[in-house]
């Protein structure tokens, strides 16, 4: 299976990770729509969340918890905006859920999102480095 996140939980493709568990994986996405967005997925292939096994529903939710008020304390946001698309807009199909930083008046308007890049690989790892700090 040609499978991006399946490369990325391999290594065999490079990413910023921010939370790296036995059964889970969170990096930074490389076209975040603010810098610091986090992809949380399972170490193992699973396309929606509906296909997501009983036994890691808690862990994945435990995670996700972690990461939104990580982002928060890392960013100084003030909130998070917190996603799973289910096939229809899923770039990539294997589970992620998305962790947005969020601040009042920062532009996000419904489902129309205006990506912000990382000047370069150094910012995006040191945003990554903070949130992993940040998550302990």
């Amino acid at each position: 299976m040609d499978c991006t996140f399946c490369s990325i939980v391999a290594g065999d493709l490079a990413a910023d990770i921010v939370l790296d568990e036995p059964e889970l994986l969170a990096f930074l996405d490389q076209r975040p729509v603010f810098k610091g967005h986090v992809l949380l997925v399972p170490r193992a292939h699973h396309a929606t969340l509906p296909d997501l096994p009983a036994t890691l529903r808690d862990p994945f939710l435990a995670a996700a918890q972690r990461i939104a008020a990580g982002v928060v304390e890392a960013y100084g946001a003030t909130g998070s905006f917190v996603a799973i698309n289910n096939v229809v807009s899923q770039s990539v199909p294997h589970l992620h859920l998305h962790v947005v930083p969020r601040t009042k008046g920062d532009g996000l308007r419904g489902f129309f999102w205006p990506r912000h890049k990382y000047a370069d690989l150094e910012e995006r790892a040191a945003y990554a480095a903070r949130l992993r700090a940040a998550l302990g």
